[in-house]
């Protein structure tokens, strides 16, 4: 199976940005160095990143994109509506990733085990990296007055030194900033 990525979102005020690496392993070679696993949905207006299987991770987005629709854009009940299906459905609960969704006001981490989480501290990660991009923003957030764009970035740099399933080749979408 594919393995290993890292995306990290970063809160400050009215202002969000997402990033993610571009490494994609089978077993221990990487594939690919360039993946985008962070995307602009309903028409730029909402965050999406992925960590897990790649197809899997692309089917969710897509049905994630089609709940923002029918929702109108809202975060939550589009969140809730695909957690329902993705635990619920027979095909779906087979997936395996994670998603970390975002718009000007909420943050979500989304997972097939029915799991939606707000983080706290304003930073969530997901990925093997996840730790140490987290702890990074952080650090960041709590010493300077960098844009949330900034930090992500530099987070997932940081988090790419010490794992390996992290590039440094980062995805960075901002709202707001």
């Amino acid at each position: 199976m594919f393995k290993g990525t890292t995306i990290v979102c970063v809160r400050r005020n009215d202002m969000v940005a997402m990033a993610g690496d571009g490494q994609v392993t089978l077993g221990n070679q990487i594939i690919k160095a360039g993946a985008k696993k962070v995307r602009r949905l309903h028409k730029g207006t909402v965050l999406a990143g992925f960590a897990g299987s790649t197809a899997d991770a692309m089917t969710l987005l897509e049905r994630f994109e089609s709940r923002l629709e029918e929702n109108s854009g809202d975060l939550m009940r589009s969140a809730v509506s695909l957690v329902k299906e993705w635990r619920t459905d027979k095909a779906l609960r087979r997936l395996e990733a994670l998603m970390i969704v975002a718009d000007a006001r909420l943050t979500l981490m989304l997972s097939g085990a029915g799991d939606i989480l707000e983080p706290e501290n304003n930073v969530a990660a997901i990925g093997s990296g996840s730790g140490y991009a987290q702890a990074a923003a952080l650090a960041f957030l709590e010493s300077g007055s960098l844009l949330p764009s900034q930090i992500a970035r530099r987070s997932i740099e940081i988090a790419s030194e010490i794992c390996i399933y992290t590039d440094n080749i980062v995805t960075v979408e901002a709202l707001g900033e």
